[in-house]
C-alpha cells in the first residue's frame, strides 16, 4: 500500500464536535506516562501534526513522552525504493527536535522513533537501519512491518498490503536478523489469526525485542461479528504463547477504538464515558497483563486512529480504571516503565 493510502471506512472518523460533548477531569492526574504509540500525518480531511498532538497530550494527564509509530507518511519522493522510508524519520525527527528544544513544553513528544525498513531486502536493510539512527539523532529505536492480511472479502480494507506469512519469509527474517545487532525493535501487527507467526518469529530470535501491537488484534467483525467469545478464546490462548515464546516479547495495551474490535460507541449520539471503555475493554487488556505481566505491557493511545472513538483524555481515564486494583509499582510499569525499557528511552 503506498504511503498515506488508508481506504475509506477502515477507520471511524474523526469529530471534535461530537467528542467535546463528554467531558471528564482526569484521574490520577500527577501519574507519569509514556505514550508509545501515535502517528503524525496530513491526510485529506484527516490532519494529525504538531499543534494536534500538543493538544492532546496537555489535555489533562501527565504525558512525559511518547512514540511515534510509523505510518508511511512523507516518504521520499525520488531515489531508491528502500530509502524513502528515511523521509518519514527526517519529517518526525524535526517535530521531535522542536519538543526537545523545551519551547512547547515540558512533555517531549517522539522522544523515540518506531519507522519502516522493508526487510524483505534481507542483508541490506542493515546498513538502512544505521541511516534511520543517524539522520534521527538516536531516537530511531526499532521498526514495525505491519502483516495483517486475512483472505475473507468483508476484511480487505483492513490489511496492510503486506503478503500472507510475512513473518516466516526468509528474505523477511534475514533482513530481522540486523534488528538485535543494531539495539533495535520491532513491532509486530497482524490480526489474532496470525498470531501464530509471531510466536514462531519469537521463538526464531529469542534475544530480539519484539512489541506486540495493538492487543494482538483481537477481532470482532466480518467473518467474526456476533461470535466474540469464541474469537476471544482463540485469541487468548495465541497471546499466552507469545508471551511465553521469550522474555524479550512486551504487549501495547490499546488500539481498541479500531473497528476491527467491534466496538461501535462511534454511533452513538455520545462518545463513550472512561467507565463505558473501561467495561467494554478490560477483558482485553487484563489478559494481556496477566500474560506478559506489568513490566512488559504498556498503555498505548493509537492516536489519531483511536480518536474516532473518543477522546485523548476520557481514553487514559478508562485505562486508569482498569488499572485501579495494581500496585504502584505495578502502574509505573504499565504507564511508563515498559515503554521506556522496550524503546530503550533516555528520560
Amino acid at each position: 500500500m503506498p504511503q498515506s493510502a488508508i481506504p475509506p471506512g477502515r477507520h471511524a472518523p474523526v469529530r471534535p464536535d461530537w467528542l467535546a460533548k463528554r467531558q471528564e477531569e482526569a484521574i490520577e492526574p500527577g501519574l507519569p506516562i509514556v505514550d508509545p504509540h501515535h502517528h503524525m500525518w496530513d491526510r485529506p480531511g484527516n490532519r494529525y501534526l504538531f499543534g494536534d498532538l500538543l493538544a492532546d497530550v496537555g489535555s489533562g494527564h501527565n504525558v512525559v513522552a511518547t512514540c511515534f509509530e510509523e505510518c508511511r507518511e512523507m516518504y521520499r519522493a525520488d531515489g531508491l525504493q528502500e530509502l524513502k522510508s528515511l523521509g518519514e524519520t527526517e519529517f518526525v525527527n524535526g517535530i521531535a527536535a522542536m519538543s526537545a528544544s523545551g519551547k512547547y513544553g515540558k512533555p517531549r513528544c517522539i522522544a523515540g522513533i518506531i519507522g519502516n525498513v522493508d526487510l524483505r531486502i534481507g542483508s541490506r536493510a542493515k546498513g538502512i537501519l544505521e541511516q534511520h539512527v543517524t539522520i534521527s539523532s538516536g531516537r530511531f529505536k526499532g521498526i514495525r512491518n505491519g502483516a495483517t492480511w486475512h483472505d475473507h472479502p468483508s476484511m480487505q480494507i483492513y490489511c496492510s498490503g503486506a503478503p500472507q506469512g510475512l513473518y516466516r519469509n526468509n528474505n523477511f527474517r534475514e533482513g530481522f536478523a540486523a534488528l538485535a545487532s543494531l539495539g533495535l525493535g520491532f513491532d509486530a501487527w497482524v490480526f489474532q489469526t496470525q498470531l501464530d507467526d509471531v510466536v514462531d518469529l519469537a521463538h526464531a530470535f529469542p534475544q530480539a525485542t519484539i512489541v506486540l501491537n495493538h492487543v494482538g488484534g483481537p477481532l470482532a467483525i466480518g467473518p467474526y461479528a456476533g461470535k466474540r467469545e469464541e474469537a476471544f478464546a482463540f485469541w487468548k490462548k495465541s497471546v499466552g504463547d507469545i508471551a511465553a515464546a521469550s522474555p524479550n516479547t512486551y504487549v501495547k495495551l490499546g488500539g481498541l477504538g479500531m473497528k476491527l474490535s467491534g466496538f461501535t460507541f462511534f454511533e452513538n449520539d455520545l462518545p463513550p464515558s472512561s467507565q463505558d471503555l473501561a467495561q467494554a475493554w478490560r477483558p482485553y487488556i487484563e489478559t494481556c497483563i496477566e500474560a506478559f505481566g506489568p513490566e512488559r505491557s504498556m498503555f498505548e493511545s493509537n492516536f489519531p486512529v483511536d480518536k474516532g472513538m473518543c477522546s485523548y483524555p476520557i481514553m487514559w481515564n478508562a485505562f486508569k480504571r482498569i488499572a485501579a486494583g495494581c500496585s504502584a509499582s505495578e502502574r509505573t510499569a504499565l504507564f511508563s516503565g515498559a515503554a521506556t525499557k522496550a524503546y530503550r528511552l533516555a528520560l
